[in-house]
């Protein structure tokens, strides 16, 4: 005996339920890492470009980079904190590794800490007092030869005489 199955059309609401979820899996990691801002990092190796976007609220900053699971060699995520001052990271909820540039209202990188490992909720300060921190993925300040001392060119960096 053949068993018939009703299929029932679903409610509006759970049609926009759903639709608003496909597109947070679609859109979340582009929302993490828009193109909203171009940034330079200066080292000895040249000019190096990243696509960021700018986090300057206390709302944005929490949340950073916590549930991106991919980011491009040449993406990140610029924290301004609008003035200097120590701060502190952690990488709970974060499920790649990111390095860590910490920068002086200047421009000027003042600490990096590469590497930070995936989960992590064991603090990373800034060890001196910084504007600005710019995350880019786990091994590319290496990569491009980033030290203290280098700098970081963007929109938000006061121009000093």
């Amino acid at each position: 005996m053949m068993q018939s199955i009703a299929w029932r059309q679903p409610s509006r609401a759970a049609r926009i339920v759903g639709l608003v979820f496909a597109a947070l899996i679609v859109f979340a990691p582009l929302a993490a890492c828009s193109d909203e801002g171009k940034l330079t990092l200066r080292t000895a190796t040249g000019d190096h470009a990243f696509n960021v976007q700018v986090v300057d609220t206390p709302e944005s900053r929490a949340k950073g980079l916590m549930f991106v699971q991919d980011l491009a060699n040449d993406a990140g995520m610029l924290f301004d904190f609008k003035e200097e001052r120590e701060v502190g990271f952690w990488m709970q909820n974060t499920f790649i590794p990111l390095d860590m540039i910490f920068v002086g209202t200047d421009g000027v990188v003042k600490t990096v800490h590469a590497n930070a490992r995936p989960h992590d909720t064991t603090s990373i300060p800034s060890e001196v007092p910084v504007q600005f921190v710019l995350e880019i993925p786990g091994g590319q300040a290496a990569s491009i030869g980033l030290e203290p001392g280098d700098t970081m060119v963007h929109d938000r960096v006061r121009k000093t005489k």
